[in-house]
């Protein structure tokens, strides 16, 4: 089975800075942990793969050659330990760029990742949808093709012979870095483009239709792969990284596969019983309000909730049932519910409402101890 790629796996950037790996990892590795979902095979999974995409892109000497060469890097590892060999150019290019200034620095290799922030209805994230969008992005340039030649014509930079990078003694060490005149692409243009003035790329606004799969929740994000900004003449370009955001619904909350909502009812059908309809997201259901129900009472109905993009089967919708107090009575009304109330006189009062009894009972025993001591 092929491996994700880590970067997707905690849903960040290749270009996350370390607090943003460690905030995204606490994400996934609350959302997926085997105590918070016990007996979920899938879950314990998705948790073993973002701690091990952690593992290694929180280690410096790891990510640069997980950058350079992906799950490859991993295959043989040094020592019997398992992990990747780490890129020694990287790590004294590293040591050396600190003492010297730079030194050792490597030209870019891609173009940088965007990202684009897509509100979406319940609705629409719970069903799935296809949307166009419009991102501004830094695009190649059309006029030289990318070449950054007026004429097309590109020559190898006559500093560095092609190679990208220049080589000088320091005492008794040989150092190299980045050539300072071709910027490390190895080539020089003597014409270049007017459009672009020589860099293969300009600003631009790309239109893009990103199909959002079915389950999606805020904080879900999609990659486009290559559709980030051009990469400098020769190089690939980045991904674009769509972080879908759900609005607030005016009925229902997600609480992840589950749906909660609250359904008010009268007086005399909490004290009766009734069937009631209730919404959810592909009709109506009904529940049967037993007699004698009390406000927040909440009824469950299986399968009514959400199929997540990780679930295999949807959540449910859970119904909490609030009584509503009636207002703007007529006058008949409001004789009747006075009739009604004057029952409620002594001990028969106590026996139809058990809860209201005991606190005053309470209340009654805090005052005694209150006034005696």
């Amino acid at each position: 089975m092929m491996k994700r790629d880590y970067y997707e796996v905690l849903g960040v950037s290749r270009t996350a800075s370390d607090e943003e790996l460690k905030k995204a990892y606490r994400r996934c590795a609350m959302k997926h942990h085997p105590d918070r979902n016990p007996g979920d095979a899938q879950a314990e999974a998705l948790f073993k793969e973002c701690k091990e995409a952690y593992e290694v892109l929180s280690d410096p000497a790891r990510r640069r050659a997980y950058d350079a060469h992906g799950h490859a890097a991993f295959e043989h590892g040094m020592g019997g330990g398992g992990g990747p060999a780490p890129d020694m150019g990287d790590i004294f290019g590293d040591i050396f760029g600190t003492i010297f200034g730079g030194a050792g620095q490597r030209a870019a290799r891609r173009g940088a990742d965007i990202g684009y922030v897509m509100e979406l209805d319940l609705e629409e994230a719970v069903a799935g949808i296809e949307k166009r969008i419009e991102i501004p992005t830094l695009a190649e340039c059309h006029h030289c093709r990318g070449s950054g030649s007026e004429d097309g014509k590109v020559d190898t930079c006559g500093t560095c012979l092609g190679r990208g990078q220049v080589r000088f003694q320091r005492g008794i060490f040989t150092m190299q870095q980045t050539c300072p005149d071709c910027g490390g692409r190895g080539q020089s243009i003597s014409n270049p483009c007017k459009h672009c003035h020589g860099a293969g790329r300009i600003e631009d606004e790309k239109v893009l239709s990103v199909k959002i799969p079915a389950g999606v929740d805020s904080g879900d994000r999609i990659r486009l792969q290559g559709e980030g900004e051009a990469g400098p003449p020769g190089t690939p370009p980045g991904d674009l990284y769509v972080e879908v955001r759900v609005r607030e619904h005016e009925i229902f909350r997600r609480d992840g596969d589950d749906l909660h909502c609250e359904v008010p009812i009268r007086i005399s059908q909490a004290a009766l019983g009734d069937v009631v309809n209730v919404p959810t997201l592909d009709g109506e259901a009904e529940i049967r309000i037993p007699a004698e129900t009390q406000t927040g009472k909440v009824f469950r109905l299986r399968g009514k909730g959400v199929r997540s993009v990780r679930s295999r089967a949807p959540g449910d919708l859970y119904c909490r049932v609030v009584v509503e107090t009636p207002v703007n009575l007529t006058a008949e009304q409001r004789e009747l519910l006075e009739k009604f109330e004057a029952t409620f006189t002594g001990e028969e009062g106590r026996r139809h409402s058990p809860r209201s009894a005991t606190f005053l009972d309470g209340v009654k025993s805090f005052w005694d101890r209150m006034t005696s001591s």
